[in-house]
């Protein structure tokens, strides 16, 4: 791997990469790369993806209605497309060459969906195999919703040494069952029983309309207060979405040490509210940034949902600015899935990083490039994206595949399959 030199970004020192990590001085010999008129950043971290879901975008059904129902049909979605190894890799190699052409180096894909008679360690190496042919790095959350306790737990471990042949540094695996509307305390239980063997983190979900519905119907209590006897909000913990929190759990969140992930994208359009990031963050809550999946969000454009997290934040009444919202999406989401290394750019760590160009119409007149980064030009991608000092994008196309090829792959292969 050639060592290769940032040159005269508009923000910031020249960037040195070598031997995959972000160097310290000018080296040699090294490949130069003009970035004038750019901004570089940190590669994005997505901290809540369900990569699956993109091969299930604006489904009929699954706009503004109850989340009730919107699981109905997506659940139907899934029978009818016959959910398997083959198309959850091709949904996931769409979802990550997204997420890559969008500047998102590291994605969090909380998988859900274990369609009876399929081997889950299948379903996990196809992800698994997507991101590495790919060049993005992943965390795959082995989640539940409904999934036998005792056999979840099983799988984990499975999936657990189905993993070992990969490179620890791309590929990590977490638990995290959807929240106390699908799974009871003994599947919350079983999965913290396994993390705590095999040392992985733990990920789930509060406040989702449906969640705070069933919690109070069928334990008459609040999600947070389940997952607090359940011994779950604890460190090591990550919880996504905590849409319309109250003061009391929002103390009880920040004193139990738990990280928690935004999901604007998913949590506004489908009405449930905006998690009071602010004042999370006042309270010394790490908090990252999510997309969630394709059927609610139907993007993986993390940049984007920043930019959504810093406009909708005003309706809290404790705006999130710019370079709030930008680490959310950076070392926010990599202090929460335990990779603090990730989201920066301090020597020595490793080098996944994305170029912006900032020279064209849509960034004239701005007078903060950092804070414009995400208020102009709204939809704007990377010139150039790496990973671990590897190109995986150059001039806003992907090296790794071919895009279009993947495309072709998934909307052919969901034609066949609903025909």
């Amino acid at each position: 791997m050639n060592p290769v030199l940032l040159k005269d970004p508009l923000v910031g020192p020249d960037i040195v990469v070598q031997d995959g990590l972000i160097g310290e001085s000018a080296v040699p010999g090294a490949e130069v790369v003009d970035v004038s008129g750019c901004v570089i950043t940190p590669g994005l971290v997505n901290a809540h993806h369900h990569l699956l879901q993109s091969a299930f975008r604006t489904l009929p059904g699954t706009r503004a209605v109850p989340m009730a129902d919107w699981l109905t049909v997506m659940a139907a979605a899934y029978r009818e497309s016959a959910v398997d190894p083959e198309l959850d890799r091709a949904a996931a190699a769409v979802g990550l060459a997204e997420s890559l052409l969008c500047g998102v180096t590291t994605v969090a894909d909380h998988h859900l969906t274990w369609p009876p008679g399929v081997d889950p360690v299948d379903l996990a190496l196809a992800t698994a195999d997507a991101a590495h042919q790919l060049g993005a790095r992943l965390c795959f959350v082995r989640g539940t919703a409904g999934d036998d306790p005792d056999a979840a737990a099983d799988s984990v471990r499975d999936i657990h040494r189905a993993f070992g042949g990969f490179d620890p540094d791309m590929l990590q695996l977490a638990v995290g069952p959807s929240g106390v509307h699908a799974d009871g305390p003994e599947t919350f239980a079983a999965l913290a029983e396994v993390a705590r063997d095999l040392g992985l983190l733990r990920r789930t979900q509060a406040n989702e309309q449906v969640d705070v519905a069933v919690a109070a119907g069928r334990y008459g209590r609040r999600p947070l207060d389940l997952l607090d006897d359940w011994g779950w909000l604890e460190p090591g913990v990550t919880v996504a979405h905590l849409c319309e929190i109250t003061a009391d759990e929002l103390a009880a969140v920040a004193e139990a040490g738990v990280t928690v992930t935004h999901a604007p994208g998913c949590d506004v359009p489908m009405g449930w509210g905006v998690a009071p990031v602010a004042d999370l963050l006042c309270r010394g809550v790490t908090v990252g940034l999510g997309t969630s999946g394709g059927g609610s969000n139907d993007g993986g454009h993390l940049l984007a949902d920043a930019r959504l997290a810093v406009q909708v934040s005003g309706l809290t009444g404790s705006p999130v600015s710019a370079s709030d919202a930008l680490a959310m999406a950076t070392s926010g989401s990599a202090v929460g899935l335990g990779r603090p290394g990730l989201g920066t750019l301090a020597p020595g760590t490793p080098a996944d990083l994305c170029v912006w160009d900032m020279g064209d119409v849509a960034d004239a007149g701005v007078h903060d490039h950092a804070a414009g980064l995400l208020w102009a030009s709204p939809g704007r991608r990377p010139r150039d994206v790496m990973v671990a000092g590897r190109w995986v994008v150059r001039d806003g196309v992907l090296l790794t595949a071919d895009s279009r090829d993947l495309a072709r792959t998934l909307n052919t292969m969901i034609k066949e399959r609903t025909a």
